[in-house]
């Protein structure tokens, strides 16, 4: 399953399962490796990191699933790519394994190394870090516990993470958001002739249900502004066959839309969105919008007896007095409930816009680390290099 390593010698395995955190990696595996260039990293993840200079062992990111019965669905693979990560680790005995959220898959190896007594919490020598929580304040805050059972060290991007671990003993760092760096550059900017971007997300389960939604609202707001450019950014192959799938089914909307392969550089004028990265990317970018999001029913119902959050958008989470963005929620999510929240937007462009650029600079404001202690210095600290 797993592409041979080049290498016997391995400082660091970083394993990310999902596009947001294939991201974040890949921006800090690519520093670390430009600050010490002679560190030898090995990577389960996604085409960010398989570009970052480290030595790539599978793309995990093609494979993710999001909601308990899409994993229940796709039992078998996960039980063997579980089996197979874990025979490279004994084989290979990295330094240090670095975990970037993923928690179904990545605390579960945790706990097992543990138990087999390769990691330092387990007694052995592999040292088990993460960077990026999972999301406690919405959902199974129990997982602290386990947390500190397995981890030696976990670095945060939101500052009010770290009061969520203040009961245990693991040892928990705010290191800013990526988003906010100085060497991060945005891959979207506002632009009043942009386009209208729609951004059903990364994974192609949740895409199948909100795009169409998507399209609803786009050939109502073509009607509203016949001038009106569409876009839809694709992260992968993957994703585009998907977009095009659906897209075959809309032969008027095929002629009016653009798919588009490179993430960067994208402007846009309004978004439709789903909760995620790039909808976080947005907002820090100052771009009006709306945030809508469909689960499997079955998830939506569990989730919303287990999820305990106003917010789905982490910009409203962040700013919950004064939300800037519309959520509409699964049977809220329909094609005239988000044309009509967008014309809302465009009625009065100027002063919304204006309203959204406060709140991303509120935003920044908040995800800046006073201390200036970024993910490199932490993970350089933890693996004995600063």
């Amino acid at each position: 399953m797993f592409n041979p390593s080049r290498s016997k010698q391995v400082d660091l395995l970083v394993i990310a399962g999902e596009a947001s955190g294939d991201e974040h990696a890949a921006h800090l595996v690519g520093n670390l490796k430009n600050r010490y260039p002679n560190l030898k990293v090995a990577a389960l993840g996604g085409k960010n990191l398989k570009e970052s200079g480290a030595d790539f062992l599978f793309d995990l990111v093609d494979h993710a699933v999001v909601g308990v019965f899409e994993v229940l669905k796709n039992y078998g693979f996960f039980k063997e790519l579980f089996g197979c990560t874990l025979q490279w680790v004994e084989e290979f005995r990295p330094k240090a394994i670095l975990l970037i959220d993923y928690p179904g898959f990545n605390l579960r190896l945790a706990e097992t190394l543990r138990e087999k007594g390769l990691s330092k919490k387990g007694g052995g020598d592999i040292q088990v870090l993460q960077y990026v929580s999972p999301q406690l304040w919405a959902w199974k805050p129990k997982r602290r516990f386990k947390m500190a059972n397995v981890l030696d060290s976990l670095a945060v991007i939101f500052p009010f993470e770290v009061k969520c671990y203040e009961d245990v003993s693991l040892p928990v760092s705010f290191v800013g958001h990526p988003f906010v760096g100085g060497d991060y550059s945005s891959p979207v900017s506002y632009d009043e002739k942009g386009p209208l971007l729609l951004l059903p997300g990364s994974r192609v389960q949740p895409i199948q249900r909100i795009l169409p939604c998507f399209l609803d609202a786009a050939e109502k707001l073509m009607e509203y502004d016949p001038d009106l450019k569409i876009e839809v950014p694709v992260p992968s192959p993957q994703i585009k066959d998907c977009v095009e799938q659906i897209l075959s089914h809309r032969p008027t909307l095929r002629n009016r839309i653009l798919i588009r392969e490179n993430l960067h550089g994208l402007k846009a004028r309004v978004a439709l969105m789903s909760s995620g990265t790039m909808s976080f990317a947005c907002a820090l970018a100052g771009i009006p919008g709306v945030i809508a999001y469909k689960a499997h029913f079955l998830t939506y119902l569990l989730g919303k007896f287990l999820i305990n959050v106003p917010f789905l958008g982490m910009a409203n989470l962040l700013l919950p007095d004064a939300p800037p963005y519309k959520e509409f929620i699964q049977s809220d999510a329909y094609g005239a409930s988000l044309s009509l929240a967008v014309k809302e937007i465009l009625a009065n462009e100027s002063k919304n816009q204006k309203g959204f650029k406060e709140a991303s600079e509120q935003l920044r404001e908040k995800l800046r680390n006073p201390q200036e202690l970024d993910a490199v210095d932490w993970l350089a600290d933890e693996l004995g290099m600063a």
